[in-house]
């Protein structure tokens, strides 16, 4: 039975991701909400940027525990309850509004497929959220049980959407750090010459295979990983100014000093590398605390 119901659930996320045909709606709407949400201090605060995690699934659960609330008391509360259960169903559907903003906000910067899973997400969840209203309207006008109908198919919409939720953020890595499963360089290594490290110009270079920028700011050499821990972005690609690189992807800057976020949406600071110069040869390590799964990589 386990075995049946995993190869369904990876038949069906395959489905999605694989439905190019989702594309002649995802990217308008992608397109769109670039536009009604462009960077600056909105898209930061939707982003979760200065509590250093994505928002959208942590306001979710006010919606979410609102309505299963709401659904325990339609199934053990009795009649007693019913109002309770309708302000309930009420307050999870304004507090949807902001959760799917930041939602919005996440997924305008997916593409492929985890646009498109992203997209099915989001209309199942609006479904959802439509029949919750409606389950709240129809119980004001007495209509109990019709209500509790709505509300227990929405509940199963909520369920699936929140399926297709956890896929993107663990099957799929959309909001996870992406530089924390790259090899930690625990001792110096070397890197190349003190000579092709210029001012204000950053360039890739590789540590046992992990992508490292390199940028010279004064007599100083500063390292930063490379990938960007929003959605991968080759940093070295970007732009240098006051101090701060800026992601030549979705804009997020990191100052070189630190790896600090100055400006999202990224959430997750860059891994700082130590940097020196023996001999005319540039050698970085891993700067800062080393966690378990980059000094145990997957490689």
């Amino acid at each position: 039975m386990l075995a049946f119901l995993s190869r369904a659930t990876a038949r069906l996320t395959d489905f999605i991701e694989d439905a190019e045909f989702l594309d002649a709606l995802s990217g308008p709407l992608a397109t769109g909400a670039s536009k009604l949400l462009p960077r600056g201090p909105v898209n930061d605060l939707l982003s979760g940027t200065a509590g250093g995690h994505p928002l959208h699934p942590a306001l979710v659960l006010a919606p979410l525990g609102c309505w299963l609330s709401a659904t325990t008391l339609d199934a053990l509360g009795g009649p007693g309850s019913r109002n309770a259960a309708r302000r309930l169903l009420g307050v999870g559907s304004v507090a949807a509004l902001p959760a799917a903003l930041a939602g919005v906000n996440d997924w305008m910067d997916t593409t492929g497929p985890e646009q498109r899973v992203g997209l099915v997400h989001a209309l199942v969840n609006a479904s959802g959220l439509s029949l919750f209203t409606a389950s709240w309207w129809v119980r004001g006008q007495g209509h109990h049980g019709v209500g509790v109908a709505l509300s227990s198919g929405a509940m199963a919409l909520a369920a699936a959407g929140g399926w297709l939720g956890g896929h993107l953020a663990y099957a799929r890595g959309v909001g996870v750090d992406t530089t924390v499963f790259q090899s930690a360089v625990q001792d110096w290594t070397d890197v190349g010459t003190d000579d092709q490290v210029r001012e204000g110009t950053p360039i890739l270079v590789r540590a046992h295979g992990t992508p490292v920028m390199l940028v010279r700011d004064g007599s100083t050499i500063m390292a930063l990983a490379d990938r960007c821990t929003h959605r991968g972005a080759p940093l070295h690609e970007g732009t240098i100014d006051d101090g701060c690189v800026t992601c030549p992807w979705h804009g997020s800057k990191f100052r070189l000093a630190d790896g600090a976020i100055t400006h999202g949406p990224a959430t997750r600071p860059q891994p700082r590398f130590d940097v020196r110069v023996m001999n005319g040869r540039v050698q970085v390590r891993q700067a800062g605390v080393l966690t378990s799964l980059r000094t145990n990589p997957v490689s």
